[in-house]
C-alpha cells in the first residue's frame, strides 16, 4: 500500500512539473507588445498635409500631394507564430569588436577596398526634438563640427581600429558608402549636404560637394537631409533625398544631374503594393548589378522599393507583415539567387491605434520568390534601434549599425561559425539584461567558437548611453528576449531531471527517517517503533517542521519593478531615428 501511493505521489510530481514546466515556456516564448503611440492619429482626414509631415519629419513643405489608394487587403497572419517558425541562420559574435570602442550613435557600416568594416558615427551629438526647427534648419551650428574622428574603420576579424578620420568636418552624420574605388561617399542632415572623399578620407579634403551647408531646398544643387548614396562602376551615383524631399537623384561622375524621381506619401499604412515611385522616407540605398537595379529602403512604408538604374522605372517592391510597417536598411547579397538584408524598427506612432505586433530584428528575404527566409538578432534576441545593416558578396558575414545602444554588432552565417552549447543570451540578474536605460539594453551573450583560425576571447564592452531623433517617435521598449527552442529542450529536460532526482531524494529520506528499508524490501516495525500514545494533527508542529526546514523561499520582485520603471523612463527619453 505504501509503494502504491508512494509511485503515486511520483507520478503526480511529474505531471505537476511537466504542467508547470510547459507554462513557463510559453510564458518566455511571449513578447510585450510595444506600448507606443503610433505616428498618425487615428482620424487621419483631419489632419493638414503640412501638419502631417511635420509630425513625421519634424518639419516639411506644405505642397505635397497624397495619394489614396485603396488599400489591397492582405491575408493576415499571426506575426508572432511566423517570426517562431524563421530559421536563425546567423550566429551573433559577442566578442567583437575586440577593442572596448566609446562609440557615439552609429547611424552607417559600409566596407573599404581592403574588407575593412567602416563606420560613420557622431560621437557626442544627438539628434532630438530641438535639433532642427519647423523648417528643417540645423539649429546648433554654434556647437561646431564634431571634433573626433567621425569615420572608423574596423579590421574584420578582430574589430581592432585600423585607421580614422572626419574630424572637424561634419555635424550630423547619416550615411556612408565605400565606392569600388575605395572612395567614401557621406551625407549629414545637418549641413543638407552629400561629400565624395578619396581613400580613407584623403586628407579630409573632399573630391566633391554637393548642396548648399545649413541650407535646405529642394531642385538639382539643393537637398534636405539626404540620406544614402549609391555609386556605379562607371562613376555615376544616386541620392536619396530623404527626409524632405522623398526623391531619388542620379547624377554623373562629376555630379551633374541625370535624372530623379519619386514623392511624398506619408499615408502611414504598408501597402501590399504600394503606389509605384512614392516613398516615405528613402533612408538606404543598394545596388543589385545582376539585374541593374538600385533599390531603397522605404522606411515608413515598410518596404524595399527596385528601381532600374538607368531610367528609374520602377521594377519591384518587397514586403512582408512579418517585418512591419517600418524597414530602416537593407543590403544586397547574390548568393542563392539573391538575397536582401534588411533591419526593421521599434514602431513609432502617434495616435491610438492598436498596436500591430513587431519584432525589432535583421530578416533576410529571398529576391525571387519575395519571402522572407530567416532571421537574425544578438544571440536571438531583439535590437533596440538598428539603423543600417551591410552584408559581405559572400552572404558570410553581416554587421548592424546601432543608434542605441551605440554599438556596430558581427554576426556569421552559422556555416562558418558555430554557436556553443545552451548559447541563448545569459544575464547576471532580470534588470541588467531586460531593461532598457538611456544607453539601451545590454547584451549578456555567450562566447562563440569561430572556425576560421579564429579563436574564443571575452566578451568586448558594450556601448553607451544615447538619445537619438531622426524620426519623431521611435521609442525603444522593453522586450522579453527569449532562447532558442533547442535551447529551451534542454534547459526543460535539465530542470525536468532535477526536479525529479530532488522528489526522489527527498521521499527516500522520509522513508528513511520513519525506519523504511529502499523500495522493494518490507519493513519490518517493531512496537518500540510507534509511541506509546498517538498523537493528534497538530497545524504548529507542521509549521514548525517547516520552519526548521527553512520552507519556502519568497519570490523576488525586484526585477519586474525595475522593468516597469525602465518602460516609464524610455517614454521620457525615446531617440527619434
Amino acid at each position: 500500500m505504501a509503494k502504491m501511493i508512494t509511485s503515486n505521489f511520483v507520478r503526480s510530481t511529474c505531471s505537476i512539473s511537466l504542467v508547470f514546466l510547459a507554462f513557463c515556456i510559453a510564458d518566455s516564448a511571449t513578447d510585450e507588445n510595444l506600448s507606443i503611440q503610433r505616428y498618425l492619429s487615428s482620424d487621419d482626414t483631419s489632419l493638414s498635409t503640412n501638419k502631417r509631415i511635420q509630425q513625421i519629419m519634424q518639419g516639411g513643405s506644405a505642397d505635397i500631394n497624397w495619394p489614396q489608394p485603396p488599400k489591397l487587403k492582405a491575408e493576415k497572419i499571426d506575426v508572432k507564430e511566423e517570426i517562431e517558425k524563421l530559421n536563425t541562420t546567423y550566429v551573433y559574435q559577442s566578442a567583437w569588436p575586440a577593442d572596448e570602442l566609446k562609440l557615439g550613435a552609429v547611424s552607417a557600416v559600409s566596407f573599404d577596398k581592403e574588407g575593412n568594416v567602416v563606420i560613420f558615427h557622431r560621437v557626442d551629438r544627438l539628434w532630438d526634438g530641438n535639433t532642427f526647427n519647423n523648417r528643417n534648419v540645423f539649429q546648433q551650428r554654434k556647437k561646431g563640427p564634431i571634433r573626433a574622428n567621425t569615420v572608423l574603420a574596423l579590421e574584420r576579424k578582430s574589430g581592432h581600429v585600423v585607421y580614422g578620420w572626419g574630424k572637424d568636418l561634419f555635424y550630423m552624420p547619416h550615411g556612408l558608402t565605400i565606392d569600388h574605388e575605395d572612395n567614401a561617399w557621406v551625407t549629414d542632415v545637418a549641413l543638407h549636404q552629400v561629400f565624395k572623399f578619396g581613400p580613407r578620407g584623403s586628407n579630409d579634403k573632399p573630391l566633391l560637394t554637393l548642396g548648399t551647408a545649413f541650407t535646405p531646398g529642394v531642385g538639382d544643387t539643393k537637398f534636405c537631409k539626404p540620406t544614402s548614396v549609391a555609386v556605379l562602376e562607371n562613376g555615376d551615383f544616386f541620392v536619396a533625398d530623404g527626409y524632405c524631399n522623398a526623391r531619388i537623384l542620379k547624377y554623373d561622375k562629376a555630379g551633374n544631374k541625370i535624372l530623379s524621381w519619386g514623392q511624398n506619401s506619408f499615408s502611414g499604412m504598408s501597402f501590399e503594393v504600394a503606389p509605384k515611385n512614392y516613398f516615405a522616407i528613402p533612408h538606404a540605398l543598394t545596388l543589385v548589378p545582376e539585374q541593374q537595379l538600385i533599390c531603397a529602403a522605404d522606411r515608413e512604408n515598410g518596404r524595399v522599393q527596385c528601381f532600374y538604374w538607368t531610367n528609374g522605372t520602377f521594377h519591384s517592391q518587397y514586403h512582408s507583415q512579418i517585418i512591419g510597417d517600418r524597414l530602416f536598411s537593407m543590403d544586397y547579397t547574390p548568393v542563392e539567387g539573391g538575397q536582401l538584408v534588411v533591419v526593421n524598427g521599434p514602431i513609432g506612432e502617434l495616435g491610438i491605434r492598436s498596436l500591430p505586433y513587431n519584432e525589432v530584428r535583421g530578416y533576410v528575404i529571398n529576391m525571387r520568390t519575395k519571402q522572407v527566409i530567416s532571421k537574425f538578432g544578438p544571440n536571438d534576441m531583439q535590437f533596440s534601434n538598428p539603423h543600417d545593416v551591410a552584408v559581405t558578396k559572400d552572404g558570410n558575414e553581416i554587421y548592424v549599425a546601432e543608434l542605441n545602444p551605440m554599438r556596430v554588432h558581427k554576426f556569421l552565417h552559422k556555416t562558418v561559425a558555430k554557436s556553443m552549447p545552451l548559447s541563448a543570451a545569459k544575464t547576471t540578474t532580470l534588470s541588467k539584461s531586460h531593461t532598457l536605460s538611456p544607453s539601451g539594453p545590454e547584451y549578456h551573450v555567450d562566447e562563440v567558437l569561430i572556425k576560421a583560425n579564429v579563436t574564443n576571447t571575452d566578451k568586448a564592452a558594450l556601448g553607451a548611453s544615447a538619445h537619438e531623433m531622426e524620426e519623431i517617435s521611435t521609442q525603444p521598449t522593453t522586450k522579453t528576449h527569449h532562447p532558442g527552442g533547442t535551447a529551451i529542450l534542454v534547459a526543460s529536460l535539465m530542470l525536468l531531471f532535477a526536479s525529479l532526482t530532488f522528489m526522489l531524494a527527498f521521499i527516500i529520506a522520509r522513508r528513511r527517517k520513519r525506519g523504511c528499508l529502499p523500495f522493494g524490501v518490507k519493513n519490518r516495525r517493531h512496537a518500540w517503533d510507534f509511541p506509546s500514545k498517538p498523537e493528534g494533527f497538530k497545524l504548529g508542529g507542521l509549521l514548525l517542521d517547516r520552519g526548521k526546514r527553512g520552507g519556502f523561499e519568497k519570490l523576488d520582485q525586484n526585477a519586474s519593478d525595475e522593468e516597469n520603471e525602465a518602460s516609464t523612463n524610455m517614454l521620457t527619453s525615446a531617440p527619434f531615428a
